[in-house]
């Protein structure tokens, strides 16, 4: 059964900065996969030679970005949210993703794997 879950992560960089590395073909060919096109509104992510096209669902700048597989046939999405704490100003980016119940464990161990390159492109 696939089941929804969320991640957060704090980065100490600015929501603009951010949004860039999650929404953009060049942030997110820097630590989401080895390269990233966006033709016709769907993005193309290459990773070891093998692709996987997505669309985008729903997006805010400095906000979120929410991303559909086009091979999914269900409503599944991979989201990228920023959120700033209102007395820190802390920047986190909290990620929705879902995956079958005994992959999740895998699936958050990617993640964590994806955030430390993005930290290390963004100079954390």
């Amino acid at each position: 059964m696939i089941t929804k879950y969320e991640l957060e992560y704090t980065l100490n960089t600015s929501t603009n900065i951010l949004f860039n590395r999650i929404s953009t073909p060049e942030g997110l060919s820097e630590w989401f996969a080895d390269n990233v096109n966006l033709k016709n509104g769907l993005y193309t992510f290459i990773w070891e030679g093998s692709e996987s096209v997505a669309s985008v669902v729903q997006k805010k700048n400095n906000k979120f970005i929410r991303f559909h597989w086009e091979e999914e046939e269900d409503e599944s999405y991979f989201e990228f949210k920023i959120h700033t704490d209102e007395l820190t100003r802390d920047v986190a980016l909290i990620i929705t993703d879902f995956a079958e119940e005994e992959d999740k464990s895998d699936a958050i161990d990617l993640w964590d794997s994806q955030i430390s390159a993005l930290k290390q492109a963004i100079g954390l």
